[in-house]
This record gives C-alpha cells, structure tokens and sequence, in this order.
C-alpha cells in the first residue's frame, strides 16, 4: 500500500508522509534541559505534530539508552474534572498503562493496583513516580501530554505534586518532566471548587522553560506533498504551492488534508497517477475542506466562544489596528497559541483559510 497524508492522531513514518520533527524544533534545547534535570513545557495548537514530535523525541530517548523515556496521554482524566481522587487515580493509571505499552514495565501497574486506594489522592502521583525512580535502573524522562485538558482541583493537585517531588530528582523523582498541551503553563486558570482562581504559573513555578512546535516552512509544505511525488510519480503543478502557502501558512493539519482530499479523495487523481494536479484540482479540494466542517476547523471555530477570544478576533475582523483595539498582551499570547493568530509583521488571522472560516461563524 502507498503512503498517504495523515489528518488523524500521530504519523507513523511507516505508512504516512511526514516531516521530522527533528527538522521542525532544537532538539539540541531539549536535551540539554533534560541533561540538566529541568522541567519544562512544550506546547503547541492543535493538530500541528505535537504528539508526533513527542513519540520521535521518546523513540530517540530511549534508543541512546541514557535514560527511561516515556511518554502518557492523561486526556482521560479530564471527565473527573474536580474530582480530585478519581482525576488522580486516572493520571496514574494512565502512565502505569503506557509504561507497560512502550517500556515493556509492568510494576507500575501493579503499584497502581494495589495502592490507588490506600494511598490519598493528593499524595498518590507523586508516590507512584518516587517508586518508580527509585526502583529503576535508568533515570526517568517523563512527557505528560494534554495537561490542560485538566480542569479545577485536579490540575491543581498534578502540578503541586510534581512540584512537591522536584527537589528529590533524578535519584528519587524523574530527571526531566515535560508537560504538553495547547496552552502554556501560565495561562492556566484555575477555578478551585470553592472558587478560587489560581494561574498555571504560581501552582508551577519550578518551569524552567516554554517551548513551542512552530508549524511548516514553505519549503517543509513542499517538500511534504513532493514525497507523493516520489513515492507514486504524480506531480503537482507548481502554481499550487503558492497558493497552499497562503491559504495554510504551513499549518501542518491543513496542509495535510489538503494534499490528501487532492491525492485520495479525489478518486480521478487516484485512480491515474499519471496525471498532474493542477491549480483547478488544488482549490477543489480547498472549497470542499472549508465546506466539509472538519473537526480541526470546528475546534478552532469553538474558541471563538471565549471571551479572551473574542477580545481579539472582533477588532481584527472590523480592519482596526492595533493601536485601536488596545489588544492586552495575554489576550494575544493566549489566542496566539491556540493558533488563531500571527503577531507579526502585525496582528492577523493566521492564514486565508481561517480568515475565510471565522467571518462565516
């Protein structure tokens, strides 16, 4: 079977066209924090190859053999929202599972097993995460993926215990820690139960660092759909990059589905090979994406609920600049990271197909 452009979950290299990560961020920043026993977040918006660059960097980890890397998706903890003792138990299991999946390590799940309910809840990630170091051979690099999608008490209750374990690292806590999500840390905000409201910085203030997964160059857009190309020898009329630059500026979900609707979905240019694609093809395939209400379209149109957002996108829609909107600064950030918007050279919708999508809604 052909490779094909992914538009759902992680690439596999295998069976997907793709981009390395390692040609998208400094691993050399990476490493060197991991090496100096520092906790850290990358985030980055949806759908840009997070998840991806962190099964590379976990891939990468372990096969130099220095440490135990793991990666744990705790989405699911989420429905506990301020439940804390269900929310916790979760985030346990989670990584208890993924360690048995991609480290071949069963103990955890073990622990987990028999203490999730002798253990308090506010002390039992932080127990789960000293045995484990503690009884492993290896210094432990741990990614936590998708942290803000937890919500209240339960956030609060991960961060703090991370934090409570810090200074025991590497002997007795992992080495490194790395929390992932769309946002960084310091724009969460955190309603306790009794309403309190407590930022992401404050409840996590050991972060050494924030980094983010910028999207495709123009050449990594090309250089993306020139490997159908070379795998099947059908070409792409090269008015087409152009334009796939403007409309996506590299947003790496876009890009990709794209380039699959044109490829796969497109039965005419699937079933012949042999024919180009040409610019005709290319904004086909644009109004049917546009049109089709895809769930990475739906999310971005979602946000535009919030306020923070709507700070943001109304001015800009209404051509005011800057100086007429009195844009906050965290507004920006927060609306930047969700991808919506580019700062520079000025504030601006992201590329022409959200700012074709966003004025519908």
């Amino acid at each position: 079977m052909e490779k094909f452009f992914n538009t759902a979950g992680p690439m596999k290299r295998d069976m997907n066209y793709y981009i390395s990560s390692f040609d998208r961020f400094n691993y050399d920043d990476i490493e060197n924090l991991i090496h100096k026993e520092r906790y850290f977040v990358l985030h980055a918006p949806r759908q840009t190859g997070k998840t991806s660059a962190l099964f590379e960097m976990m891939e990468r980890i372990n096969s130099e053999g220095r440490y135990d890397c793991l990666y744990a998706n705790i989405e699911s903890a989420q429905a506990s929202r301020s439940d804390v003792t269900r929310g916790i138990r979760t985030i346990c299991e989670s990584i208890a599972s993924a360690a048995f999946i991609y480290l071949k390590n069963d103990t955890l799940k073990k622990w987990v097993l028999e203490y999730k309910h002798k253990v308090e809840a506010e002390k039992l990630l932080f127990e789960l995460l000293q045995y484990w170091t503690i009884n492993n051979p290896k210094p432990i690099v741990l990614f936590i993926d998708e942290v803000d999608a937890l919500v209240g008490d339960t956030l609060i209750s991960l961060l703090r215990q991370i934090r409570t374990g810090y200074n025991q690292r590497p002997n007795a806590f992992p080495q490194s820690i790395v929390l992932c999500g769309v946002r960084d840390v310091r724009d969460y905000r955190i309603h306790t139960k009794d309403n309190e409201i407590i930022t992401g910085g404050s409840a996590f203030n050991i972060k050494a660092k924030s980094l983010t997964l910028d999207n495709f160059t123009y050449d990594e857009s090309k250089k993306l759909l020139l490997q159908h190309t070379i795998e099947t020898g059908q070409k792409f009329e090269e008015k087409i990059f152009d334009k796939l630059w403007s409309d996506t500026k590299g947003q790496p979900w876009l890009v990709n589905a794209l380039a699959s609707e044109m490829t796969w979905e497109n039965k005419t240019l699937r079933n012949d090979r042999a024919r180009v694609i040409m610019l005709e093809d290319y904004k086909a395939a644009r109004e049917v994406l546009i049109h089709s209400r895809a769930t990475h379209l739906d999310q971005l149109i979602d946000k535009l609920q919030e306020p923070r957002v709507k700070r943001v996108i109304i001015p800009i829609l209404a051509n005011k600049s800057s100086e007429e909107s009195d844009f906050s600064d965290r507004d920006l950030e927060y609306v930047s990271d969700l991808g919506l918007i580019t700062r520079r050279p000025s504030v601006a919708i992201s590329n022409d197909i959200y700012r074709e999508s966003i004025p519908r809604e």
